[in-house]
Formats: structure tokens, sequence, C-alpha cells
């Protein structure tokens, strides 16, 4: 069992909890899988650089997004926003905990843009957040909550793709379901993120907590001003453009050409001006670079990982020990495989057709039912998504919660949610797996 991807995940996170860069942290992780599988160092370079292609539309859509959100902010429609919202929330921080999941969720379903509305709503709200003493910690777990939670429960959106693969690749491997069975094998798994989230907002993070100045200040103004502020015609041209530019992102489903129209719009309409083009750019990839770059590095660790063999050799070596083994410790072990495979490359989505095919025969073998079948392939490969420092779950809200250099990427958000949600994901999907 200690194949390339254990050993790489293991190296992975000692590295970022000793607070080594995360890129810098995947690249090593990745050249340990490489040498673990017998390649040198120069080949597993060369086979990581080939593989960071595949989420070069991703990387490019956060630069955008970035470059979109500094727009928005220098428009004063966020100062708008976040004096509406303390007038409606008044102190109340759990209430402003869920409004945030509750938003979260609605990227993912009702308008499925993903994390792309993290870097426009999440920094302007950062001066509110250290006003009322919020644990930042609990903000990024409301938002992980709201990245993940809906795709394994609810069946649309980004939902719908998500459990279509699931009933896809059972069908495949031998096993017919149906979406809407996938859908109620997968309430028990989601229902233990809503206990998560709800630990972590009214037990865990509710004291107050102060968040020290700090001498790194970034290039945006992330901080509302305290004036009040009067809704104008530059704001209404401004909801027009994100308007315009989710509308094209929903219409060509591509992030990049809708942030592109944002962006476009939002120079015609001469909210922000032309000549400060450059100054915007900048602003963007100093606020999201740095993710997009850990995306292309992580992409290109997944190639290793999966050309080499190892994460298919992990699953077919787990097939030996659950021979003879108590249903309970079958699916506990498929699903900590799955927290293995998805902690090391980065999506949920890509891990379900990895493990399926031989999660199927096992399943059959062990006497599970269809149902419980449904719920450990789709549990196993939603495991780590929520943890991953490599994952766009905990990326997105790094990527509005540090805006002004005040919040850690893997003690402030990977270990909460990997503590909130993983666990939970292990122990209600084992349960489930049992009972259906």
């Amino acid at each position: 069992m200690l194949n390339a991807v254990i050993i790489s995940v293991v190296v992975l996170a000692v590295l970022c909890l000793l607070r080594v860069n995360v890129l810098l942290a995947i690249l090593i992780a990745a050249i340990v899988a490489g040498l673990t599988e017998g390649l040198s160092i120069v080949d597993s370079i060369n086979m990581l650089i080939a593989g960071m292609g595949g989420l070069s539309e991703t990387a490019l859509s956060y630069i955008l997004l970035g470059t979109f959100a500094v727009m928005i902010g220098y428009s004063g429609i966020t100062n708008f926003l976040v004096q509406s919202l303390l007038r409606i929330i008044k102190g109340k921080r759990s209430i402003l905990l869920l409004t945030i999941a509750g938003v979260a969720c609605l990227s993912q379903n009702l308008i499925p843009v993903h994390i792309a509305f993290i870097p426009i709503l999440i920094p302007p709200l950062l001066h509110l957040f250290d006003k009322m003493k919020v644990d930042r910690r609990g903000v990024a777990t409301a938002l992980t909550f709201g990245l993940k939670a809906p795709y394994i429960m609810i069946p649309a959106g980004f939902g719908f793709i998500f459990q279509g693969i699931i009933a896809d690749e059972m069908s495949a491997s031998g096993m017919e379901i149906s979406r809407s069975s996938v859908a109620m094998a997968m309430l028990v798994p989601g229902f233990s993120m809503v206990v998560g989230l709800l630990i972590a907002i009214f037990f865990t993070y509710r004291k107050d907590r102060e968040i020290p100045s700090t001498s790194n200040k970034t290039t945006v103004d992330m901080a509302a001003s305290e004036e009040k502020v009067k809704f104008t015609i530059k704001h209404g041209l401004t909801i027009v453009a994100i308007v315009g530019a989710l509308a094209v992102q929903i219409l060509t489903s591509s992030l990049v050409i809708g942030a592109l129209f944002g962006i476009i719009l939002m120079f015609l309409f001469h909210i922000v001006p032309f000549k400060k083009g450059e100054k915007f750019v900048a602003d963007g990839i100093s606020m999201m670079g740095m993710i997009a770059f850990i995306m292309l590095i992580a992409s290109g660790y997944a190639h290793i990982l999966k050309e080499t063999g190892a994460v298919d050799s992990l699953v077919q070596a787990t097939t030996g020990i659950l021979e003879n083994s108590d249903k309970f410790v079958v699916a506990f072990i498929m699903l900590l495989v799955g927290l293995f495979i998805t902690m090391g490359i980065g999506t949920s989505f890509g891990t379900v057709p990895i493990i399926a095919a031989l999660y199927v025969p096992i399943c059959t073998a062990v006497g599970f039912s269809t149902l419980a079948t449904a719920t450990i392939i789709g549990t196993a490969g939603a495991l780590g998504d929520a943890g991953s420092p490599a994952s766009d779950s905990t990326l997105g809200p790094t990527s509005g919660l540090n805006a002004d250099g005040k919040h850690n990427h893997i003690w402030d958000t990977c270990v909460p949610t990997f503590i909130h949600f993983n666990i939970p994901l292990l122990i209600f999907g084992s349960i489930a797996a049992i009972i259906l």
C-alpha cells in the first residue's frame, strides 16, 4: 500500500503543515511520486510540465477573474454591499457565516459560477470580518461547504454533472443505477457536511478572534469606506457588467470568455479608466496569480500519478486487503483510498472514473447494495476535495480571505475544512454503506 500516491501525499501534507510554500510543496511531492515509480528527477519534471496544460484554462480564468474583481472593487459597489450587509446582520456572526455558505451554495447550482464570486464578494468583506472579530477559519469552512456540499447532495448544476458521472461509471462497470438513486444515496454523506458546518459555526469558531495588523499591504483597497455610500449610475452599470459576464459564461460554458466580457464592459461603460488597465491587470495577477500557478503545478502532479499507474496500483492493492473483511472495514478502507487519491489529484470529478471500475466488483463481491455502492464511490470521490492544498474548494476561499495577507492557506483553510468535512464524510459514508 506504500505506493507513490500515499508516499507523495504524505510528503505534501507534512511540507504544507511545516509552512513550506504550497507551490513548492506540490512540486516536491510530484518529484517524490516520480522517483517512487522509478522515474529520474529529470523525467519527473518533464512529465509534470507535460501535464500542466490540463488546468491551463482554469488558471487563465483565475487571472481574469482577479482583474475583474479589482475593477468591481474600484467601482465602489462593494462598499455599498458591505454597508447593506452590516445593517442587516447587525453583529450576528452566525447569520453572516450561514449567509456566506448559502451564497456559495447558489454558485454551484442556481448560478453555476463555481469560485468566480469569491474574489468579488469576499475581499470587500474582510474589513467587516475584522470589525466583527469573525474567525476567518469559520468563513473558509462556510465557503468550502458551499463549494462542495451542493454537488454531493443536489442533482442540479455541478451536482447534476457529479452524480451523472457516478451513475455512468457504475453502469459502465455492470451495475445499473439512475441519477435519482445516486442523489438518494448521497444524502447521508451530504448531511455529514451540514453537521460539520454547524459544528464549525456554533462551536469551533464562535469565539472572537483578533486579527493582528500586518505591514503587508495589497495594491487593492479591500476595506469598505466608513462613509455612507449612495447607489449611483456607475454601480448600476457595474451590475450590468457582472450580469453580462455571468450570462456569457453560462452561454459559452467558458469562465475565461465570461470574465473577459465583463472586463471589456467595465471599460466600455467607463466604470474604470482605460489608462489604468495595466494596473488593474497587475493587481488581478497579484490577487490570483499564485493560485493559478498552484493549479498548473497540481495538474502536472496529477498527470504523474495517473500516467505512472500509481493510482491504479493503489486501488488494485486495496482489493487484496479487503478479502474476507467486515463490511464496515471494507467501506472505510475504500473511502480512505479515495481520500488519498483526491488529496493528490485535487478533483472529486476526476477521482470517480478512476475508482468506479474496481470498486463496483469489490462491492458486488462483498454484498453491498446498489445504493451502498453509489454512496461508497461518491463519498470516496468527494473525500479530500476539502482539505487538499491543490483543490479549488480550498484555493478559492483562500484567494478571497488572504487578499490582505492575513490568512494562511494551510492552517486557516485546509486544516479546518479537512477536520470539519473529511472526518464526518468518512464516518457517515461508512455508516451509510451499511444501512443502505
